[in-house]
């Protein structure tokens, strides 16, 4: 029988993510009072599927009463949520994101440049650079905790397989969780945290602004502008 992991409470300031700066600060979420307007906004807007499917993404698979909307970065919370990879991420599956962010700008930092590097590898570019936003957020809420280094945590760390830690994010969703607090896998000493719920990602606010440049290195610089 799996384990369930213990439950945290968290108090976090000014956790780290960084999101390439193309995207938008502000969206159509930011400005409707109730996920109830949205229909309307897209006929009056004459909004195409694919506008709403770039803006939206995934939400109609989100339970309404946890969309954020009518506030300030609404659209910058919902995107974690709305937009996940095709591949999920540690402690989500393609179906639903999460809201995935460092305890400190550093491990941000090597997370980034892990999962970029990555990509660029795939396509066999590593000569390019890129530009990413910072957004601070704060949390108070519990988060399962899977930190301790014990034995029934190490598959939910490993640097490259994933199936374990989807297959735990997936069912503690199911069973209401907040959240996951984690060791980063990337950043040696740093912690990351997952977020479920949307409504949880509290005082987002746009931070710095860093440049990444990959000249034929798996390490690239990084220069904040």
């Amino acid at each position: 029988m799996e384990l369930t992991p213990p439950v945290t409470r968290l108090n976090l300031r000014d956790t780290c993510r960084l999101v390439p700066s193309l995207y938008p600060v502000a969206g159509i979420l930011d400005t409707v009072a109730s996920g109830e307007d949205l229909p309307h906004i897209f006929e009056l807007e004459g909004w195409t599927n694919d506008r709403i499917s770039t803006e939206l993404g995934v939400l109609h698979r989100l339970p309404r009463e946890e969309w954020v909307v009518g506030r300030a970065m609404a659209s910058v919370i919902m995107a974690g949520f709305c937009h996940p990879r095709p591949e999920g991420g540690r402690f989500n599956g393609p179906d639903r994101g999460a809201w995935y962010a460092g305890r400190t700008l550093e491990t941000a930092h090597a997370e980034v440049t892990y999962h970029r590097t990555r990509e660029l590898e795939e396509i066999g570019v590593l000569d390019t650079r890129l530009q990413m936003r910072l957004y601070l957020a704060d949390f108070r809420a519990s988060f399962h905790d899977v930190r301790p280094l014990i034995p029934e945590n190490e598959p939910l760390h490993n640097p490259l397989d994933y199936t374990a830690s989807q297959t735990l994010g997936r069912d503690l969703l199911r069973a209401g969780s907040n959240g996951i607090i984690y060791r980063s896998v990337r950043c040696a000493g740093g912690e990351c945290v997952a977020c479920f719920r949307p409504r949880l990602v509290a005082n987002v606010r746009p931070d710095a602004y860093f440049e990444y440049r990959w000249e034929g290195s798996r390490v690239p610089r990084i220069r904040r502008l």
